[in-house]
């Protein structure tokens, strides 16, 4: 690589706070405040709005969509599709 030009490739905590979890892995991006990790060293930290721990596809609540019933409240409100002239 080029010396120089490449951002700064260190570790950093990315913390889901609607989750509480946490984890520390290598980045590029930075984070204005600092947190104590488990290891007893400071990192910096970037607050992320969903992670695995958060995500419906990962955690299970997942809604299922009704797809059957959104035809039937169409056909009944419009009518069912009837031969074109």
């Amino acid at each position: 690589m080029k010396p120089g030009i490449h951002p700064a490739y260190r570790p950093v905590v990315f913390r889901d706070r609607s989750a509480g979890f946490a984890f520390l892995t290598r980045s590029t991006m930075t984070g204005d405040r600092m947190i104590e990790w488990e290891d007893g060293n400071t990192y910096p930290v970037v607050d992320v709005e969903i992670s695995s721990a958060s995500h419906p596809f990962y955690t299970g609540t997942q809604r299922v969509l009704d797809t059957a019933g959104r035809v039937e409240r169409f056909e009944r409100r419009y009518g069912s599709r009837g031969a074109r002239r």
